[in-house]
């Protein structure tokens, strides 16, 4: 039954993409490096998933999910399966990821979904910080864009807050550089 739902989903995401190596970055500013491969079923599911939304809002609501999806099959096959919300929940357990790898790691995994055409009312940014006071950073995440002109809206996708395989947060940028966000 389980190859028969892969080979369905792969059909109806159309023109799969071969699999998909990606390079995601743990252990507090990168400083370790997991090659993690997803398959045609991942990413036919996870294109299959985003092309149900019918438009910018729905899109980031299934891509919060699909981040996790993609987060919890990079844990199956890395040490980022311990990874934990937060920066004090892991412990001293290999695969905890900080911040600056979270952000790395989902700027990469929003790419390979751009690059598959799998987000039809976003594009992909660079990561972005909020500071505390004027100077110092404190906090980084991948950011997506909705629309490109004078009017285009921001948003931080921010898979930190959250223990590995959940749903990323994703937030108004605005918003979430004041602060806004699970307190974790």
């Amino acid at each position: 039954m389980r190859h028969w739902l892969a080979a369905v989903l792969v059909l109806l995401a159309g023109n799969a993409p071969a699999d998909e190596t990606v390079s995601l970055c743990y252990g507090y500013g990168c400083q370790s490096f997991a090659e993690v491969r997803y398959s045609e079923v991942h990413l036919a599911t996870a294109a299959y998933l985003l092309n149900a939304a019918a438009d910018a809002g729905e899109e980031r609501e299934i891509l919060a999910q699909v981040i996790g999806k993609m987060y919890g099959w990079a844990g199956q096959q890395s040490d980022i399966h311990s990874d934990r919300g937060g920066n004090f929940a892991d412990g001293n357990e290999p695969g905890k990821m900080d911040c600056i790898d979270h952000a790395t790691s989902t700027t990469r995994l929003l790419r390979v979904l751009e690059a598959q055409g799998a987000l039809r009312f976003h594009r992909v940014l660079e990561p972005d910080v909020r500071h505390w006071g004027y100077v110092f950073p404190a906090h980084y995440s991948a950011v997506i864009e909705e629309g490109r002109d004078d009017e285009a809206r921001r948003f931080a996708v921010d898979s930190w807050f959250v223990d590995n395989g959940e749903p990323a947060v994703i937030l108004p940028l605005a918003d979430w550089k004041k602060g806004a966000g699970p307190d974790v």
